[in-house]
C-alpha cells in the first residue's frame, strides 16, 4: 500500500502550481480543478512507481488529459471568432488589461499542442528537455512546436495592434 502521508503532502506542496499549468492551458478554473484532480488520482494509483519527478509526471497527465479533453469538445463545440472590441485612443490603465486580454484570447486560439508547449516553456518555466520529458515527444519537436506557437502569437498580435491604430 502506498504511503498516504507522503501522497498528502506531495499534494499540499504542489497543488498551487498545478493548478496553475491546468488553469493556463484550460482557461477555466473549473476545468483546470478537473483536470489536476484527475491527474493526482491517476498519481495515486501510480504512486509506489512513481520516483523522484513526481511533479513532472502529474504535469504530463494534465497536458495529456487536457489535450484529449481538448480535441473531445472541439469537435463538439461551435468555434467562433468575435473580433476584440475596438480599444480607447487615450492611454490608460485599462490599455493594459486590454493587451492582457489580446495575448489570453491569443493563447486560446493556439492549438493544445502549442498551448501546452507555450505553457511549459515560457509560463512555467520549464526547459525545452522537461517539456519534451513532460510531453513525451523530442526536444526538436517542442522547438518547432514553439516557433509555430510564438509565430501565430506575434501575428495574432500584430493584428490586434493594426486593429488599434
Amino acid at each position: 500500500m502506498a504511503d498516504r502521508s507522503e501522497y498528502d503532502a506531495f499534494v499540499e506542496a504542489s497543488w498551487h502550481r498545478l493548478l496553475r499549468t491546468a488553469y493556463l492551458l484550460a482557461r477555466d478554473w473549473g476545468a483546470a480543478e478537473d483536470l489536476v484532480q484527475t491527474a493526482l488520482l491517476k498519481a495515486w494509483q501510480a504512486w509506489p512507481r512513481l520516483g523522484d519527478e513526481r511533479e513532472a509526471y502529474v504535469r504530463k497527465i494534465i497536458v495529456n488529459l487536457h489535450v484529449s479533453w481538448w480535441r473531445r469538445r472541439w469537435r463538439r463545440a461551435e468555434l467562433t471568432s468575435e473580433s476584440p472590441p475596438d480599444q480607447a485612443q487615450a492611454a490608460d490603465h485599462m490599455g493594459q488589461a486590454d493587451d492582457r486580454e489580446l495575448v489570453w484570447q491569443a493563447l486560446g486560439r493556439l492549438p493544445a499542442r502549442q498551448r501546452a508547449v507555450v505553457v511549459l516553456r515560457f509560463f512555467e518555466d520549464l526547459t525545452e528537455v522537461q517539456t519534451a520529458s513532460t510531453l513525451g515527444c523530442s526536444v526538436g519537436t517542442v522547438k518547432s512546436q514553439a516557433s509555430r506557437a510564438l509565430a501565430k502569437l506575434r501575428v495574432d498580435e500584430s493584428f490586434a495592434y493594426d486593429r488599434r491604430g
